[in-house]
């Protein structure tokens, strides 16, 4: 068998093969599903309409208020009711309404939902700020998610995967939003459609969770799947801090495959701004 880097890893174990390559299409189970107030209404309707009725398993679907509150129009508080209603009906218990979590980026996680070596997707772009735990999130349509919770399974392309590394410490009133700006900045708006980025070396190591949630939350922005820091002691602590349920870090083997291997020092590197049209039109702050 061959060695397989983080993202074949995952998507492996989560369809039942021994190993997997870029470019195939594998059936993979998901271990975790998250919609929002915003999106969650477009699955509901997706869920009737190809005769639903039982999600497979409430238990692996979060749902969180975070986008439209408090309702602001009749019809956003018709869509939350009904919400509410459909996790009743379905014994999701993981359901935080108005006033019981945050934005849901930050909720999943800090309530353990986002765990190592996992598959996550979620109805939301940034889904895949949970790469920070070292689990494969990414973000699907509202339409999909609807087949999700019928089947608790969806297809998935082996992304192509590049391994960043990063060197050296951050400078006063530099931050990893600035190390994650350089890079978009770097290999462009869509630089890295349907790839895998996975960030190592001794500044993501050192780097805080906070940090590395920044970083993997703007990969989307340059077109990527999924971003993922490898888990460490770190990771781990701070996962078990929050949920009692197991789960199993992994890691990329010694001599796992890669497309492309970037490497960044950012002992200089200067606070960043991304200025219009696009979001990889950096330009140092300074300017």
């Amino acid at each position: 068998m061959s060695d397989m880097n983080i993202f074949e890893k995952i998507l492996a174990r989560a369809s039942g093969r021994r190993e997997v390559t870029p470019g195939e299409i594998v059936e993979a189970n998901i271990d975790m599903a998250m919609i929002h107030d915003l999106t969650g209404p477009l699955t509901l309707d997706s869920f009737k309409k190809i005769g639903a009725s039982k999600v497979w398993n409430p238990n692996r679907i979060v749902i969180i208020f975070d986008h439209l509150i408090p309702a602001s129009t009749v019809r956003a508080a018709t869509h939350q009711k009904n919400l509410r209603e459909f996790a009743r009906e379905q014994g999701i218990k993981s359901l935080y309404d108005i006033g019981q979590g945050g934005v849901c980026h930050q909720v999943f996680h800090e309530r353990g939902y986002a765990r190592p070596g996992k598959l996550i997707v979620g109805a939301d772009s940034h889904t895949c700020t949970y790469g920070a735990f070292g689990a494969l999130a990414t973000g699907i349509g509202s339409t999909e998610m609807a087949a999700v919770f019928t089947t608790g399974k969806m297809w998935f392309k082996v992304p192509k995967a590049v391994k960043i590394s990063v060197r050296g410490k951050l400078r006063k009133y530099t931050t990893p939003k600035d190390l994650i700006l350089k890079i978009i900045g770097d290999i462009g708006e869509g630089g890295a459609i349907y790839k895998g980025l996975e960030f190592t070396g001794q500044t993501f190591k050192e780097m805080s969770i906070d940090g590395r949630l920044t970083v993997c939350n703007m990969v989307v922005e340059a077109g990527a799947k999924a971003g993922i820091v490898p888990p460490d002691n770190k990771t781990i602590a701070y996962v078990r801090a929050r949920t009692r349920e197991t789960f199993k870090p992994i890691l990329s083997d010694e001599g796992a495959r890669y497309e492309d291997i970037l490497e960044y020092d950012v002992s200089d590197l200067q606070p960043l701004v991304a200025c219009p049209p696009t979001v990889d039109n950096v330009r140092p702050a300074s300017e």
